[in-house]
């Protein structure tokens, strides 16, 4: 990090790129100004990755935001310095950064729909940026535009660039936001969350993206994330920011070997790793502080496990060298703590064992869920010319769910995983008749649901619950949380009156929150507190099956771990079932006793999670754990990267489903014949692809034997 300096000509050569000094913004409240990024500095050469990371509310995305002056009120940069190539950017006016922003300075932002005009095309936008700086026509925007989206991947770029964002998956709209940031081949690119809503293989191809365009263009990059695995990919050096400070700064690989804040030892620690059993999955207790509530001493100081009186009573503590190298942490115990050690145990038992000698609690067979094709009468009406001669008639359909069978048992969590659009979520809402299925059999306790009548099922929706993605919108904000939580007892005739209340305060508490909190709204909750509120509302009618959507994909690792922890707890209490639909891989592996691997609406692979992370692997699951990101810089990665995306599930290809993006395609069978979803040396390991048992055990396994496996009876005699 560069000591301060005052902006030279000299320096635009030879100093880093970006030189931030003591950026301060604050935000005006009516409780008094919120200093959301405080006294914030690093530097960032040319060419170079930085990351900065840290929970949500750390201020990463404001300091991001500060450096493009992209703050508005009530929200205003109070102080410091950002010199970009020898300039203070905080001294220009709005006119000259307007020619800044998009041309020297790109950004990436997070959510690629909510970036995107919906009603202009992806050229339009594209072409727009070039033209706003570069003295270029119309047809040589258009031609730049069609060569950006090349450059990131984009196949047909020349018939696609007309398309709108909504015709695009979400890996697609995120390459045309890395080609609007790339256009005009600025000096600087802010990535602000650029995968975090991406599933591992979408995530990993634009995670090469960033590295092969910045390599080739000699762009300097500053990663924004919560993920340090994706940190230990991409980045040189990093900052870990908390409660709007920056904590600490160092390079790669010191701050993996020996991070210097208990911060940086808590976050690291935090990651669960794919390949390790864990008897409890490791976690950051307590939560970021309010930022106008911030404590005396050290803002880290009531979660840390090593503050001292002195770190409680004195002031938050400077960011300082510490060692012989290049690090630098605000800590008073920085120079005296070996962090080296991780925390965590090496391992545990893993879960417990399921007993599936009675009947399954759910049992979902050949399940087939259709859509049409259009809108309307003749919506999916379709002319084929194939053949010539006339015109043909056709009905077309999206195939969401075609064929699909599995089965839940008492007191066990079943995985659906695969990419965005593969049909987890359709195969959830179909099964528990939230979409009428277009053909299969779903039984629960053995009861039809496939032949009951819509007032037969909502006599069952107490013993079958559903917690979504996003508890915000799923939690009604004008019902205080004790009205949420208790509705639900009422309706279904649990308890009413003074028992309800009770009953909703022990609820409350079991899932890690105060009885206080049943007379809060759901706004003033975290994103992690507002899941267990969805997650008392899920279990206020008891049930017997949960299905899980996505319920820790938009929190952070160490939020994830705590909701995950509480579910596993719950289900050990209780014996409840999940239904646990993730596109995280690494989560499904630490929730689930078995798996099912989704691609285009069917199954590819069935079974236990050893099974399914061990050889054989049918080549869609082995990509999948192959993309898993790794906390540790220093780790091989043999990474298979699936080319394309996933198939039209209206016009699904011929065969096998997998077969146009599969790497060990052998031929004609693979585009003739559909394969069977077999078992694997007649156990109950399941994989649907012509490939022999030998071609698909080419990798070893990506977990490592559970205690509970190396002290089995077998291994004893």
């Amino acid at each position: 990090m560069s000591a301060p300096s005052t902006a030279t000509d000299a320096e635009a050569d030879d100093g880093p790129l970006l030189d931030v000094r003591g950026l301060r913004t604050e935000f005006h409240t009516e409780g008094g100004p919120i200093v959301a990024s405080n006294e914030v500095s690093f530097s960032l050469d040319r060419g170079e990755t930085m990351g900065l990371v840290g929970e949500s509310g750390a201020g990463k995305s404001v300091t991001a935001r500060s450096l493009m002056r992209l703050i508005d009120s009530p929200g205003e940069i109070t102080g410091g310095q950002v010199v970009f190539d020898g300039e203070d950017l905080l001294q220009k006016t709005e006119a000259e950064m307007r020619d800044i922003r998009g041309n020297r300075i790109a950004m990436i932002p997070q959510d690629p729909m909510s970036s995107l005009n919906p009603v202009m095309t992806v050229g339009e936008q594209i072409t727009e940026t070039i033209r706003r700086h570069q003295d270029v026509s119309k047809s040589e925007a258009r031609r730049l535009a069609v060569e950006s989206m090349d450059d990131v991947g984009i196949p047909d770029a020349e018939e696609r660039i007309d398309d709108y964002p909504h015709e695009f998956s979400g890996g697609m709209r995120q390459r045309v936001l890395v080609a609007i940031g790339f256009s005009c081949e600025p000096d600087l690119i802010i990535a602000d969350e650029p995968t975090t809503a991406l599933d591992v293989t979408t995530q990993a191809k634009i995670l090469d993206l960033l590295n092969e365009m910045q390599e080739r263009e000699g762009t300097a990059v500053l990663m924004i994330t919560h993920n340090l695995g994706v940190v230990a990919q991409t980045c040189d050096h990093v900052g870990v920011m908390y409660a709007g400070n920056l904590v600490e700064t160092a390079e790669l690989g010191d701050l993996f070997d020996r991070p210097r804040h208990p911060y940086t030892r808590s976050l690291i620690d935090s990651i669960p790793e794919v390949d390790t059993d864990y008897d409890e999955l490791p976690t950051l207790d307590g939560a970021m502080p309010d930022l106008g509530d911030l404590p005396s001493g050290c803002n880290f100081a009531p979660r840390c496990p090593h503050a001292t009186e002195a770190c409680r009573t004195g002031g938050d503590p400077s960011l300082d060298p510490v060692g012989d190298g290049s690090s630098r942490a605000a800590c008073l115990h920085a120079a005296d703590l070996d962090l080296s050690e991780s925390t965590v145990p090496e391992a545990g038992a893993g879960r417990r064992d399921i007993d599936r000698t009675g009947e399954p609690l759910f049992e979902v067979r050949n399940l087939k869920k259709y859509f049409d094709a259009g809108e309307g009468i003749l919506g999916n009406v379709h002319l084929s010319w194939e053949g010539g001669g006339l015109p043909t008639v056709e009905r077309r359909h999206v195939k969401a769910v075609d064929d699909v069978s599995f089965d839940v048992y008492p007191g066990e969590t079943v995985g659906l995983v695969g990419e965005s659009g593969c049909g987890k979520s359709t195969v959830a809402r179909t099964a528990l008749r939230l979409l009428e299925p277009t053909d299969g059999e779903v039984y629960f306790e053995g009861q039809p649901l496939h032949e009951l009548g819509s007032s037969e099922i909502r006599s069952l929706r107490r013993e079958m619950q559903m917690i979504f993605q996003d508890p915000q919108s799923s939690l009604n904000p004008r019902k205080t949380v004790g009205q949420i939580v208790g509705r639900a007892m009422e309706k279904h005739g649990i308890a009413t009156g003074e028992e309800k209340r009770e009953r909703v305060g022990d609820l409350l508490e079991r899932v890690g929150l105060s009885r206080a909190a049943a007379s809060k709204y759901p706004h003033e909750f975290s994103g992690g507190q507002q899941q267990r509120v969805a997650i008392a509302h899920a279990l206020a009618v008891e049930p017997k099956l949960i299905v899980c959507d996505e319920p820790v994909s938009a929190l952070d690792v160490s939020v994830q771990a705590q909701i995950l922890n509480l579910l596993n707890e719950i289900q050990d209490d209780e014996n409840i079932s999940f239904l646990f639909i993730s596109h995280n891989i690494g989560v499904i592996r630490h929730i689930c006793d078995r798996v099912a691997v989704m691609y285009l609406g069917k199954i590819a692979e069935f079974g236990s999670i050893e099974q399914v992370f061990s050889p054989p692997f049918h080549p869609y699951t082995e990509s999948l754990l192959s993309a898993v990101p790794h906390a540790n810089p220093d780790r091989e990665t043999d990474r298979i990267l699936l080319e394309g995306s996933v198939p039209s599930p209206i016009n699904p290809p011929s065969g096998c489903p997998f077969q146009t993006r599969c790497p060990k395609k052998i031929g004609d069978v693979c585009e003739q014949d559909l394969p069977e979803l077999e078992a694997v040396d007649g156990g109950d390991h399941y994989i649907s692809c012509h490939l022999s048992d030998e071609e698909m055990s080419q990798r070893d396994s990506f977990i490592t034997p559970s205690k509970r496996a190396e002290t089995s009876p077998a291994d004893s005699d």
